[in-house]
């Protein structure tokens, strides 16, 4: 039977001194089971390993045929690529990106440089070192800032909007100390933010848009997708609903995110999914704003995983999301795999329409 290896590191609390967000990235034990269920439910033998420090004893011994990979790694701005590099050496095959395309995915700045060569709308940016470098002509007030190199919205808070100098070089302060890392600034959209996912590889295709909603904020929030949006303000006693999908937006603007969420995803050569975060500009202009290679899995919508937001929306269960995933894989992998609860290209598109024409 066909062994899966699962990688991944599990959620815990941070040590004294660390931000309170150090872990947002990794994941509870629930997704770890949901996604172990899935697998195994398709037909294959199953196994876990933690991707730490032991992680490469443990695969070399272990040898698995295929890994489902969604280990954040351990420390260092090319973290994300520690197992798919320790992979390659090894020469199993794995799910998701490669170490070069999830190198650059975690860094914002080098994203968007990439971004920019390939003609595809981001907004103007610029990486402070140190807080009391000179902020370039280019970029005006109010402003965002945010570490260089990390996801999840890990020091993403509310008073990451700065409207006026020195509220940026208190924040930049505040992150390049905090993270230990330079920070990005980059022009704050004052549009709607939407987000999209991706799935495939030769014939890619976006998922129902999900707009992050910020009308039932409390006042004093900033329209942000906040760490305190997420994590602060919507708890299970007092639940809100941040999130709208699909998005009710125009067909001409669906057509736009959409074709700009596959040219990023070909730009950065992305493989197997990812989900790409947008806001809108002047003139509803869509800007991409990063890219997630190693999109949150969650299965429970509380945990503020979008892209399984995405896939319910069609009426679809978490168990095909994983299944259909791991057959573009494997197939781009050259592995055949009788799959019952996959769906193909076609079927998957004919999914994506039905859920957006409710929408309308």
């Amino acid at each position: 039977m066909t062994l899966v290896a699962i990688t991944y590191n599990l959620k815990k609390k941070p040590a004294e001194g660390l931000p309170g967000d150090f872990y947002s990235e990794f994941d509870e034990k629930s997704t770890i089971s949901a996604i172990e269920s899935a697998i195994r439910k398709a037909g294959f033998k199953t196994a876990r390993i933690e991707a730490d420090e032991k992680a490469y004893i443990k695969l070399k011994k272990m040898r698995p045929d295929f890994v489902f990979n969604i280990a954040e790694g351990l420390r260092g701005r090319s973290r994300e690529s520690q197992i798919p590099a320790m992979l390659e050496l090894l020469e199993i095959p794995y799910l998701a990106s490669d170490p070069t395309t999830l190198s650059i995915g975690l860094n914002k700045a080098m994203t968007k440089d990439m971004l920019i060569q390939n003609r595809i709308p981001t907004a103007a940016f610029q990486v402070f070192y140190k807080a009391d470098e000179k902020l370039l002509r280019k970029l005006h007030f109010p402003l965002i800032v945010k570490p260089l190199y990390e996801g999840s919205s890990k020091g993403i808070k509310n008073d990451c909007v700065v409207k006026n100098d020195a509220e940026l070089r208190k924040k930049l302060s505040e992150i390049i100390a905090a993270y230990e890392q330079p920070a990005l600034v980059e022009e704050f959209l004052s549009g709607r933010e939407l987000t999209v996912a991706v799935i495939g590889n030769d014939e890619p295709i976006a998922l129902p848009i999900l707009e992050i909603v910020f009308d039932s904020l409390p006042p004093e929030a900033n329209p942000i997708y906040s760490y305190e949006a997420k994590w602060v303000w919507d708890t299970k006693e007092n639940p809100i609903n941040v999130v709208s999908c699909p998005a009710r937006i125009s067909p001409y603007l669906k057509r736009r995110i959409e074709k700009i969420a596959i040219q990023t995803y070909r730009a950065l050569n992305v493989r197997d999914w990812c989900r790409i975060d947008m806001r809108l500009g002047k003139h509803n202009r869509p800007y991409v704003l990063e890219i997630n290679p190693l999109p949150g899995i969650g299965p429970d919508p509380i945990e503020h995983s979008n892209l399984p937001a995405m896939w319910y929306s069609m009426g679809l269960k978490y168990e095909q999301l994983i299944n259909t995933v791991l057959y573009y894989a494997m197939k781009r992998a050259g592995i055949n795999h009788n799959f019952k609860d996959s769906l193909a290209v076609k079927d998957l598109k004919k999914y994506v329409r039905r859920a957006n024409r409710k929408a309308r």
